[in-house]
């Protein structure tokens, strides 16, 4: 019989077990496997930063609808001290924490997608799809500026969407997975509308609770009209105009533990059965930042974000969670929840209809309606809800009258363990008819 040796196929897991260079001069580099003595050499990291640096995005014969990186950056958390996870030493002025995440860079010069390496937000941005509309969505993956030693692929997986191919699907086992310097164009026609979401799938675990993950929706034909419903803004094709809305609002849920965080960019280990959340977040913020407002979009110069106004600690959190409407408006709020506990949010005062769940319209094939009127929703992680509320009468004398949407497990309602409110809370502000323009997007 003949005996066949098999070579050791080194994982990046591998090398943080043995904490880098330091560790192989402990042990003796004879006791290395032959793939690890080969990461280990300076040269071999050299080539992955440079890999990455020279980041190839081909030409297109049709040009992408969207156009995401994927990398790392710094976010800011408040709240006191957990030493040493936060703040991170190493986090640049003003921010705490290292993350990754999703970028677009739709509108960018090739020069100007290579200089937003390290420069990352969270949540990611939100999209929005026509169902049977074409949708192309370009993916690069520059690297990571702080851990050029990491060669992690990333991906786009749309959360629920039904894919006639794996092709496209983003599990890195049964798809294709970006590395380091590369692009790849994934192609999508929804045939379902309802509220998703998109994450990376490589090294899920770690690349989510990083933060690579955003709120994905699609728009159904209903809007541009159809028989005796007129044109307008549907959460579903209800064929009654049911889920007719005059403004939406999508809250990404997620969670975020310090250690974590702090562990990835000091090249340690995580033991994610250890896992103990610090914060609570609503699209990348914790309260009372979810108030703040959005982002101004991309510096025409550089690339980079703008930060919102008065608050340059948020400038790669640009998504704002607070929810405005004029009186006897209809509100459609997606929320969405990628974190690894179960929230259960609450509109206090106020009465939401669920209309729909995991992007599927609450209505039986007997056409029997199975929404429900409630002021409470459980969403597990994974899971989406569409829940329309109508904005109640202006009662005065304030300039608006305040309402909270907030995570009914009081334990999550802190930062870091810190005095006040904080976590999964935001405010439902209502004005006198006639206040607030027309909505020209979500969270606007």
């Amino acid at each position: 019989m003949t005996k066949r040796s098999r070579s050791r196929t080194l994982s990046r897991r591998d090398f943080l077990k043995l904490g880098g260079g330091a560790m192989a001069a402990t042990i003796g580099a004879g006791l290395l496997p032959r793939g690890l003595k080969a990461l280990l050499r300076p040269t071999s990291v050299a080539t992955a930063a440079a890999n990455a640096a020279t980041l190839s995005v081909p030409a297109a014969d049709v040009p992408p609808n969207l156009h995401l990186i994927g990398t790392d950056g710094w976010a800011y958390m408040p709240g006191p001290a957990i030493p040493p996870y936060h703040p991170d030493a190493w986090a640049p002025s003003p921010f705490t924490t290292y993350i990754f995440g999703l970028r677009d860079v739709t509108a960018l010069t090739p020069q100007q997608v290579q200089a937003q390496k390290g420069k990352v937000q969270i949540s990611a941005p939100i999209i929005g799809v026509d169902q049977e509309a074409e949708f192309r969505m370009q993916l690069s993956n520059p690297g990571f500026i702080m851990r050029p030693d990491l060669v992690d692929s990333h991906t786009i997986h749309w959360h629920g969407f039904r894919n006639q191919t794996a092709y496209f699907d983003g599990e890195p086992m049964g798809s294709v997975s970006v590395p380091p310097g590369r692009t790849m164009m994934y192609f999508y026609k929804p045939h379902d509308p309802g509220t998703y979401m998109y994450h990376c799938h490589f090294e899920d675990t770690e690349h989510i609770h990083m933060g690579m993950t955003g709120v994905l929706y699609v728009r159904p034909i209903q809007n541009q009209g159809v028989g005796d419903i007129p044109p307008g803004k549907y959460a579903y094709n209800d064929g009654d105009g049911s889920t007719a809305y005059d403004r939406e609002f999508a809250i990404f849920l997620a969670d975020s533990w310090a250690k974590g965080h702090w562990d990835d960019v000091h090249i340690q280990v995580s033991d994610w059965s250890d896992y103990r959340p610090d914060f609570w977040l609503m699209n990348g913020r914790v309260y009372p930042d979810t108030l703040a407002p959005n982002g101004s979009g991309a510096d025409p110069v550089t690339g980079d974000l703008i930060a919102p106004t008065g608050r340059p600690d948020l400038q790669y959190q640009p998504i704002s969670s607070l929810i405005q409407a004029n009186e006897g408006e209809r509100v459609l709020l997606r929320l969405v929840n990628l974190g690894f506990q179960l929230p259960a949010m609450t509109l206090t005062g106020l009465r939401m209809r669920v209309v729909g769940k995991d992007a599927t319209l609450l209505r039986g094939r007997d056409a029997t309606d199975l929404s429900y009127l409630t002021n409470t929703v459980f969403i597990g992680s994974g899971e989406s809800v569409d829940a329309i509320f109508t904005a109640p009468p202006y009662q005065g004398p304030d300039p608006y009258n305040t309402y909270l949407l907030y995570n009914r497990s009081y334990a999550h309602l802190h930062n870091a363990g810190g005095p006040g409110y904080g976590g999964q809370m935001t405010e439902v502000r209502i004005f006198p008819e006639g206040t607030l323009p027309a909505q020209t997007g979500p969270n606007t």
